[in-house]
């Protein structure tokens, strides 16, 4: 980056941590490089010193000096930039409805969707291969077991997602299992709940 920059804060990064706000926007800064930024004050939110939980709010402005960025990081992202193409062609092949909110996705069984001990491939760092012309990853809002298979809801943006976990908290959007059985169960009709 040459000079310094301002750029005014979007209404879907209300209530952004700073520190998340610069890793959306430059997701090659350093961390150590930002916290001396903002402890130098040379970033700035409508012209006041910050910290790095510091929330930004719609139409701030916040003023950019001249960055240090890793290579990777120095060319923007663009619509399903591809990290790892494997990982974008699994997802494609899964995909079953894309719309400017979110990406609806069918899991298959031995897949997990977040990572954990023992797993070696996941939904979540899949995503990564699908960030937007910000840098922004697919945010999962819901989770499905590995060994299960089903519709997977990912949010596109922070804001999406904070509007589906709210669905979801608020039992406004519920979760159906539906079973495949070989031969005749004991009983006609049960309930499992959880």
């Amino acid at each position: 980056m040459a000079g310094v920059e301002q750029i005014t804060v979007e209404a879907g990064e209300a209530g952004m941590r700073l520190d998340r706000w610069f890793k959306t926007h430059f997701p090659g800064l350093g961390f150590g490089h930002l916290q001396k930024l903002l402890r130098s004050g040379q970033i700035r939110v409508d012209g006041g010193r910050v910290k790095a939980d510091t929330r930004v709010e719609p139409g701030q402005t916040v003023r950019i000096p001249p960055l240090e960025v890793d290579k990777k990081g120095e060319s923007p992202l663009t619509g399903h930039s591809i990290r790892n193409q494997g990982d974008a062609d699994v997802l494609a092949k899964m995909l079953i409805h894309e719309d400017p909110k979110v990406f609806v996705f069918n899991k298959p069984a031995g897949l997990a969707v977040q990572g954990g001990s023992g797993v070696t491939r996941n939904v979540d760092d899949m995503l990564e291969a699908w960030r937007n012309q910000k840098g922004e990853k697919p945010r999962l809002v819901h989770r499905l077991d590995r060994d299960t298979s089903g519709v997977l809801v990912v949010a596109r943006t922070r804001l999406a997602a904070m509007k589906l976990a709210e669905a979801f908290r608020a039992r406004e959007t519920k979760k159906t299992y539906w079973a495949l059985v070989k031969g005749v169960p004991p009983k006609r009709e049960d309930k499992i709940s959880t």
